[in-house]
């Protein structure tokens, strides 16, 4: 007999995996030329209830994808509308093509939070914080550099410590949108230098900084590893012209 409990789990997942799909293909222009499905025909193609459907929808709308009107019905809204802060929504619009445009605004975005996070973390000076950022720069330091996922994890750990550090609600709230991100900026950027894992170094200069309270240093630090993001990512988009 199935609980309660697992129906709404496999609920939810089906909410997720409609919203998921549609999302992937509003971003990617599927209904440039053609009407957005009305409720009815989504829940056929998903062989889901009105009430999965509907919920699922209320989470595209939320991020701003699509818009309801009285006597329009549901459409596709515009671009500038788009919760570009949603995670979801930077994974759709990046995996629709490895758009260099945003990356490049993105760490722009970056350089506005990150140094500042670094700030932060040394005026608040939280124990525990801190032996997370010292514990992210040991696992980047530790993992093979022949294990592209273990890499990966470690450095967009590293950055998250920094911003979960910071003690800062607004900065915290970035987790998520930087990690998405991240995936995405980190291979680009290392395929640019040519390595195949991030420049520990720099990071761990970053680490000592902040655990030794040392401020300048810390902000100057941080943004030298966004500006060499932001520097790799521009010769990246010259040469795809």
């Amino acid at each position: 007999m199935t609980s309660s409990t697992e129906n709404t789990e496999k609920t939810g997942n089906l909410t997720r995996r409609i919203a998921d799909q549609i999302g992937r293909a509003i971003v990617a222009g599927e209904y440039g030329d053609r009407p957005f499905p009305i409720e009815a025909d989504i829940s056929e193609q998903f062989d889901a209830s009105r009430s999965v459907t509907r919920e699922a929808i209320k989470m595209l709308t939320a991020k701003g994808l699509i818009a309801s009107r009285p006597r329009r019905g549901t459409s596709v809204a515009p671009e500038a509308d788009w919760n570009f802060l949603d995670p979801d929504v930077l994974r759709w619009l990046l995996g629709r093509g490895f758009s260099l445009d945003l990356l490049s605004e993105f760490t722009a975005f970056r350089s506005a939070i990150e140094p500042q996070a670094a700030l932060q973390a040394i005026r608040r000076n939280d124990p525990e914080a801190l032996v997370r950022i010292e514990a992210a720069i040991e696992r980047m330091e530790s993992v093979s550099a022949d294990d592209r996922e273990a890499t990966l994890a470690a450095d967009i750990e590293f950055h998250v410590a920094i911003l979960l550090a910071s003690g800062n609600r607004f900065m915290i709230q970035c987790c998520d949108l930087v990690e998405t991100a991240l995936r995405y900026s980190i291979q680009l950027t290392d395929l640019e230098k040519g390595v195949a894992a991030a420049d520990i170094d720099a990071h761990r200069v970053i680490a000592n900084a902040i655990l030794a309270g040392d401020a300048a240093r810390a902000v100057t630090a941080s943004q030298d590893l966004l500006n060499e993001a932001a520097m790799l990512i521009e010769r990246a988009r010259r040469a795809a012209g």
